[in-house]
């Protein structure tokens, strides 16, 4: 029952977020840019999903560390646990870069457009700021809900696939018209 308690809170705010960034998704100014970059459409999906891919395994071994007493609950000058930010962090701008190649190479064997700059620098600028604010958000609630008692392992999974999917329609969008205003 408790497991319960502590995932059911966890699970409606997923799923209010959730529907945040559909809407988001769904706006025109998202259209707009979709219309706006080919080879967006080819590379949300991806993208989307390799955030909560990257850092739903650092969620995981924080709340190992932490069940297992290797780690404290706070942010310190713990060397396991900024390898582990790190780590996650390098892996999910090599995965964005990828993933804009991927998408590019897509688009140039179908004969469609396709600017790769254009694409690198959208993933780049949109893999930066959600892996800061991914890692920042992540790494507080767990510590956070570890110390008031919750079992992180029950709030990790649908709090990275939430913010994955809000912070990255909400960066990609933002990073459409930031990359766009140099390229």
């Amino acid at each position: 029952m408790d497991v319960y308690r502590q995932a059911l809170p966890v699970i409606v705010v997923s799923l209010v977020a959730g529907l945040f960034a559909g809407t988001i998704l769904g706006s025109e100014p998202m259209r707009a840019g979709i219309e706006s970059v080919p080879g967006i459409l080819v590379l949300s999906p991806a993208f989307l999903a390799t955030r909560g891919g990257v850092y739903g395994s650092l969620g995981a071994r924080l709340s190992s560390g932490l069940h297992q007493g290797v780690i404290e609950p706070r942010v310190t000058q713990d060397r396991r646990l900024s390898n582990a930010v790190v780590a996650s962090f390098i892996n999910g701008m090599v995965v964005s870069v990828f993933i804009a190649v991927v998408a590019f190479l897509v688009l140039w064997f179908l004969g469609g457009g396709g600017n790769l700059l254009q694409l690198v620098g959208i993933m780049v600028v949109a893999g930066l700021l959600s892996a800061i604010l991914m890692l920042s958000v992540l790494v507080t609630v767990v510590f956070v809900g570890y110390r008031r008692g919750l079992d992180p392992d029950n709030i990790v999974g649908p709090l990275v696939t939430t913010l994955g999917d809000v912070f990255g329609v909400v960066f990609l969008l933002i990073a459409i018209y930031f990359v766009g205003l140099f390229i």
